[in-house]
C-alpha cells in the first residue's frame, strides 16, 4: 500500500559499496539516480557514502547512516564472488544470523530453470538473507535485494538498481516535493553576485539558494537556483533572484540567459 504524504521530508542517506568505484575502474552511475527519484517523491537525500569491500567499514558505515537518517540504500556487493559480503556485512551490522532465505532460493531457482542453467553455490550465495530481513524484488535477474530496518539493499549494477528502486517507491515514506527554479547570468562573475546573493539568503532562510558557476561557448555562466517545497515562497525568491541578478550584470556587461 502506498504511503500518504507527510507535513516533513523523510531524510536518506545512500551508501556505495565497492572496491571497483573507489579505484576509478567503474565509474558510480546510481548516485544521482537516486537522488532523482528520492526527490520526486519528497525524500531529501542528505548524505552519500563511498567505502571498500571491508566489513568493518561497511558494519560501521552502514550503522552511523541507519542511526542517523529515516532511510537507508545500499548498492554493491550482493552478487555471487567472494568480494560480495555487503549481506554479511549488513547483518553483523544489526546482530543478526544470515542464511539462505527460502524464498530467495525459490526465485533463483525459478530464473535458473527459466534459462536453462544450473542453480549452483556461488548462484545460492546470492539467496543469502540476513534473519528479519524482507525481499526487494528484482524484476531483471531476479537475485533479491533486501530491507532491514530502514536500510534497504541493492545491486550496484546501474539497470538493476533502478528496477528494484522502481518497486520500493511506492512503500516509501512521501514528503513534500521540492521544486527549483533557476536563473542564469552570462558574463558575470560570480564573485559580484556573492554579496546580494548571501542578502536574499539572508531574506529567505527557508529556501535553499545556490551559486554554480561554469563555461558554455566560451562564455562564464553562473546558474543561481533556489529549491523550495512552498511554491509561493520559490515564484517570490525567483523574482527576486532575476531582479537581482539583472541588475548586477548590467553593470559589468553581462545578461540574463533567457
Amino acid at each position: 500500500m502506498e504511503n500518504t504524504e507527510t507535513s516533513a521530508a523523510p531524510s536518506a542517506a545512500m551508501l556505495v559499496i565497492g572496491n571497483e568505484i573507489l579505484s576509478g575502474r567503474t565509474r558510480d552511475l546510481n548516485l544521482a539516480h537516486m537522488a532523482d527519484r528520492l526527490g520526486a517523491r519528497g525524500i531529501r537525500l542528505m548524505e552519500a557514502r563511498f567505502v571498500s569491500d571491508q566489513e568493518e567499514h561497511i558494519v560501521d558505515a552502514v550503522n552511523a547512516l541507519r542511526h542517523t537518517y529515516d532511510l537507508v540504500f545500499t548498492s554493491g556487493g550482493i552478487g555471487p564472488t567472494h568480494d560480495d559480503i555487503t549481506a554479511d556485512s549488513v547483518a553483523r551490522a544489526f546482530g543478526v544470523a544470515i542464511d539462505v532465505n527460502p524464498e530467495a532460493r525459490e526465485r533463483l531457482a525459478d530464473e535458473c530453470e527459466r534459462r536453462g542453467v544450473e542453480l549452483t553455490t556461488d548462484s545460492l550465495r546470492m539467496a543469502r538473507i540476513p534473519d528479519g530481513a524482507r525481499l526487494i524484488d528484482n524484476p531483471v535477474s531476479a537475485a533479491p535485494g533486501f530491507i532491514i530496518g530502514n536500510v534497504h539493499v541493492m545491486a550496484g549494477v546501474p539497470s538493476i538498481l533502478k528496477a528494484m528502486l522502481e518497486t520500493l517507491l511506492p512503500a516509501l515514506p512521501q514528503g513534500p516535493v521540492v521544486e527549483s527554479a533557476t536563473v542564469t547570468v552570462l558574463d558575470t562573475g560570480e564573485s559580484r553576485l556573492a554579496t546580494p546573493l548571501r542578502e536574499l539568503q539572508a531574506r529567505w532562510p527557508a529556501v535553499d539558494i545556490g551559486s554554480y558557476p561554469g563555461r558554455r561557448d566560451g562564455r562564464s555562466r553562473v546558474e543561481l537556483v533556489a529549491r523550495s517545497s512552498d511554491p509561493d515562497m520559490l515564484a517570490s525568491v525567483y523574482a527576486a533572484l532575476r531582479d537581482m541578478a539583472a541588475e548586477v550584470a548590467a553593470c559589468c556587461g553581462g545578461a540574463i540567459e533567457e
